[in-house]
């Protein structure tokens, strides 16, 4: 059972790392960023063939990755999402279009794969209370802890982030102070991308890159965010942990196939019971009335 609480707990991390990036663009823009796993897998992707490949150094492999992701991610806002921008339904389409075409895409070109991996940051084991855990598993939990502490302070203390602050709280008065809505929406979603590209490149070296992969990191970043409240940091991590745990327990009581069971068993009851999920505000006065 130890093992269980220990992997829980990596796995809800992880789980907060992947899903950071989709809660990062709909706090700001309101805008359900239905690419997110296409994204994450086309990061890695890019990664792995700028370092086998071209035989980059793979810290500029992963730069170059991280950037390129970001400027897709711009270039979906201003090339589509922006003339659909306020339609919640066709934003949805939109992304989830754009995701199925470059995932499907990458599986007629043969682009992924078990051959398709990332090298590990740090190789080895540590053993704790006879439970084995590798080094990498560590080094995300360090990476995540880093990574919500630096957006927490991006998101007070600098001028780009209170603008995207600005822009979340009360789009038309922050307008009214001069910052454009558009160019903050566009750079929400090239952050939120950058940051599922990074979550691809810290998470993927623990499996291959494959097109399924990139259809689960959507169902799970939805789930987490749902769970968590649409747009709330906070809830995300939460519910990331709280999912984790979930899943690390169905997988040991249950079996390994029912994985997936617990994020969409997750969704529905969420929708059922408290469709504002846990530090959501999105439908507080309908659950009120």
């Amino acid at each position: 059972m130890l093992d269980a609480l220990i992997y829980g707990l990596i796995n809800g991390l992880i789980l907060a790392l992947i899903t950071a990036g989709f809660t990062l663009c709909y706090s700001v823009s309101r805008l359900p960023n239905f690419a997110h796993g296409a994204l994450y897998i086309l990061a890695g992707l890019v990664a792995w063939t700028l370092f086998n490949s071209l035989g980059l150094n793979y810290v500029l492999s992963v730069f170059c990755s991280l950037i390129s992701t970001a400027f897709i991610g711009a270039a979906i806002y201003w090339l589509l999402v922006m003339r659909v921008r306020g339609m919640e339904a066709s934003e949805i389409i939109v992304t989830f279009a754009v995701a199925l075409l470059m995932m499907e895409v990458l599986r007629y070109l043969g682009f992924v794969g078990p051959k398709f991996t990332l090298p590990v940051f740090v190789s080895g084991s540590i053993d704790i209370l006879g439970v084995t855990v590798d080094y990498h598993r560590w080094v995300i939990v360090a990476l995540t802890a880093a990574l919500m502490l630096f957006l927490w302070f991006f998101t007070h203390n600098t001028k780009v982030g209170l603008a995207l602050r600005a822009i979340a709280q009360d789009e038309r008065a922050a307008m009214m102070l001069g910052i454009d809505s558009d160019l903050v929406a566009s750079l929400s979603l090239a952050f939120g991308s950058a940051l599922a590209a990074l979550a691809a490149i810290i998470v993927l070296p623990l499996g291959a890159i494959t097109v399924e992969t990139g259809y689960s990191v959507l169902i799970m970043a939805v789930a987490v965010a749902i769970l968590g409240g649409l747009g709330s940091m906070g809830g995300t991590f939460i519910a990331a942990l709280l999912l984790g745990f979930s899943q690390q327990f169905a997988m040991k009581l249950v079996g390994p196939q029912y994985s997936m069971v617990v994020f969409m068993a997750a969704i529905v009851l969420v929708l059922i019971i408290k469709p504002s999920g846990i530090f959501g505000k999105t439908k507080e006065l309908e659950e009120r009335v």
